[in-house]
């Protein structure tokens, strides 16, 4: 099994962005509120990245955001079939530069108040991502489990 890498200055400012204060849009009028705020200061300086997928090395053109907006915003309100939203967070609901966005369908313990919160499905962010997965750490069970099964 081998070592983690430390992450460079880039991919540690996108972590501590990552693990920082959010807040959710926990009504789906709070998601048309952020979801505006978006669109009011959207450029070409965003990063959209669907997490599991090599994250992208540059960002999008600002259609492409509002047209990645619009299609993740009608896939929510179409799977996650609740009377309130919830599973989109950003850093500032009025003027975000980081934004995570669940999974309907690989929600898990999305409040954090698990040890090992599932990762979103996608992220939106001004930051250009860096791997996700491979920030994480196996637990103590699984790493136990690798070293019996390859004496490693």
């Amino acid at each position: 099994m081998s070592h983690a890498v430390p992450p460079d200055a880039d991919a540690q400012a996108y972590l501590d962005a990552f693990r920082g204060s959010f807040v959710s849009a926990l009504r789906w009028h709070q998601l048309d509120g952020l979801w505006a705020a978006l669109r009011a200061q959207a450029g070409d300086d965003w990063y959209v990245y669907a997490v599991g997928e090599p994250p992208p090395t540059s960002p999008l053109a600002r259609e492409r955001l509002l047209a990645f907006v619009d299609e993740v915003d009608r896939l929510l309100r179409r799977e996650h079939d609740e009377d309130y939203c919830g599973i989109v967070y950003a850093d500032d609901l009025a003027s975000p530069r980081f934004i995570k966005i669940y999974d309907p369908h690989h929600l898990g313990a999305v409040c954090g108040s698990s040890a090992n919160p599932p990762l979103p499905g996608w992220v939106l962010s001004r930051l250009r991502p860096c791997d996700l997965p491979a920030t994480r750490t196996p637990t103590g069970a699984r790493r136990r489990w690798w070293r019996a099964l390859f004496g490693a």
